[in-house]
């Protein structure tokens, strides 16, 4: 008889659950050794900015979105907008002299009318518009991305991040920067530039209104 039999009472060695029992060591994961820690996860990608944070791989703003807006079709809507408020605005200041001089004479009649046209009642009525066509723009803008003359042609304004409707604030700043330049002081080279912008600015036709609140300008669905 062997004297290795347990005694009684006393279970097997093999079938005691409380008998601690070396553990064999996991095999190791592929392309790491024994007992590293696993690497960290890669980091998250890079905000959707295109304002520069965004940098290569991010993903294009405008995806998923219509298409932007054709800048013929944005010319027209400026304009149709240009004259809802216009010819309403100098009817009604006609009582007061007209809210633009048009009775120069003589050899230097057009530049007696501009020079005029910055001082007394015109730099006034040039104000009360500047107001009006602000908060016009503000407020159709804001209530959902397209003023009367962006309804017809069918456009909107969206911001150029995620495409939603600009809040107030990028509505107003907007405006302002659209409308205060033309209306104050240099109309002209002011229209000129951004028109050129429409055509030529990459890669979504911005003009110095949309650079300014980020926003861009798509064709409605």
């Amino acid at each position: 008889m062997s004297n290795d039999q347990p005694t009684p009472g006393q279970p097997p060695e093999d079938d005691d659950p409380f008998l601690k029992k070396p553990q064999e060591p996991s095999p190791p994961s592929e392309g790491r050794p024994y007992g590293s820690a696993p690497p960290p996860p890669p980091p998250p990608p890079p905000p959707n900015d295109p304002y520069g944070g965004g940098g290569f791989g991010a993903p294009d703003p405008l995806a998923g979105m219509p298409p932007l807006a054709e800048p013929g079709k944005r010319i027209l809507a400026r304009l149709i907008d240009f004259l809802v408020i216009s010819i309403p605005l100098y009817l009604i200041s006609l009582p007061w002299g007209g809210a633009v001089d048009v009775n120069g004479d003589g050899d230097d009649g057009f530049g007696d009318a501009v020079a005029n046209g910055y001082g007394g009642s015109q730099l006034l009525w040039s104000v009360i518009g500047l107001v009006v066509y602000v908060a016009y723009d503000t407020y159709f803008t804001h209530k959902d991305g397209r003023t009367l003359g962006k309804r017809l042609l069918k456009l909107r304004v969206a911001m150029l991040n995620d495409g939603r409707v600009p809040d107030t604030g990028a509505a107003l700043m907007r405006a302002v920067v659209l409308w205060a330049p033309a209306l104050l002081c240099c109309p002209c080279l002011w229209w000129l530039i951004n028109i050129v912008l429409m055509f030529t600015d990459k890669p979504y036709r911005q003009g110095l209104q949309d650079k300014a609140a980020k926003t861009v300008v798509v064709a409605a669905r």
